[in-house]
């Protein structure tokens, strides 16, 4: 399931994260650092280090923003959020096709953290550089996202994916991973729309007999499905 996102950010705090990013000086380090061994040789970026004030400063604001978003917790139904991290794509960068990683330790505490879902939060406008589409492959074919800035993709992390090479411009991007309550994507996919119905049958005040009995059957099936 691919879902796109609108508004995670607004204008004015995207402004605020570029101005803080474009002046980060040497906390921009190579992109490979944190790419496993199918990922490196294909991986030409760079990106703020994890451990840097920089980072720490800008992954609340993105925290925040996603804890407080309804289409990302119905989508994502998250258990735990994997610090973001941030990523620059000058001319002739790109990253090749490749399947995030599984497990990743996370930075602050070394604990492992399962990638069931991957996030792509665009921080440049799209017109104001070339290339730098993000194209992710599933079952359906090869979809590509170039989205306004602030906007999110979200997408299964066991999806090929790739960014093809920037050819004019600088793409600076957020990405994080999510580990879901529930892991599977198929599972997800009904939750999420089993969420969407019952939405549109409350703003539609349907029998609120038939709209209680589908809330238990959400309930019932998150807790069959999740894994905590």
């Amino acid at each position: 399931m691919l879902i796109h996102i609108p508004q995670v950010l607004s204008q004015q705090v995207v402004k605020n994260l570029r101005t803080v990013l474009e002046n980060a000086g040497q906390a921009w380090v190579d992109g490979r650092v944190s790419a496993g061994y199918q990922g490196a040789p294909v991986k030409s970026n760079e990106q703020i280090d994890e451990q840097s004030s920089v980072a720490h400063e800008c992954q609340s604001i993105i925290a925040a923003a996603l804890e407080s978003n309804p289409l990302f917790i119905s989508a994502a139904l998250p258990n735990a959020l994997y610090p973001p991290m941030f990523n620059r794509y000058g001319e002739g960068m790109g990253f090749g096709l490749h399947v995030d990683g599984g497990i990743r330790l996370h930075p602050h505490d070394g604990r492992k953290f399962r990638t069931d879902l991957s996030a792509t939060l665009f921080l440049s406008d799209p017109e104001s550089y070339a290339g730098g589409e993000l194209h992710i492959q599933d079952t359906y074919g090869t979809h590509s996202a170039k989205l306004p800035a602030g906007d999110m993709v979200l997408y299964p992390s066991t999806s090929l994916h790739k960014v093809t090479p920037v050819t004019q411009g600088v793409r600076l991007a957020c990405f994080t991973w999510v580990q879901s309550l529930v892991r599977d994507d198929g599972d997800r996919t009904l939750l999420f729309e089993l969420d969407n119905a019952i939405q549109q049958l409350n703003i539609t005040n349907a029998d609120s007999q038939a709209r209680s009995a589908l809330v238990g059957t959400y309930h019932n099936l998150l807790r069959k499905w999740s894994d905590v």
